[in-house]
């Protein structure tokens, strides 16, 4: 009789830990770049910092259930944040994925400062 409770609680705990440990995230370090465009020093004006990202999500981490996890279109969603902007400067990109149970997501993240040149 305790042996089947026992053996009852153990299945328990398994089954309450499973979600847990088939989730996580990891992230990546991209690269660095001064500018997205030539520029000449001092012949831009900074405008404000903004942030892109661009992500694909993934059936069961496996299948894509969309497009995605482009840096281009990471770099075009942030200079979106800042319309009249026409490149960014001081710029990093970063990876990242969240896995969950039944999906994850694949991302790339752009980090700059938009700029626009006269």
């Amino acid at each position: 009789m305790l042996r089947s409770r026992v053996s009852a609680l153990v299945v328990l705990v398994l089954l309450m830990g499973a979600p847990v440990a088939l989730t996580g995230c990891s992230h990546t370090s991209g690269g660095i770049a001064p500018s997205t465009i030539p520029l000449t020093p001092g012949g831009y004006t900074v405008l404000k910092k903004v942030h892109g990202h661009d992500c694909q999500v993934r059936l069961f981490g496996i299948l894509p259930v969309s497009g995605g996890n482009e840096t281009r279109r990471a770099l075009e969603t942030a200079l979106r944040h800042a319309p009249e902007a026409t490149a960014l400067v001081n710029v990093t990109s970063d990876t990242f994925e969240q896995f969950w149970i039944l999906f994850s997501r694949h991302c790339t993240e752009v980090f700059g400062t938009a700029v626009s040149v006269p």
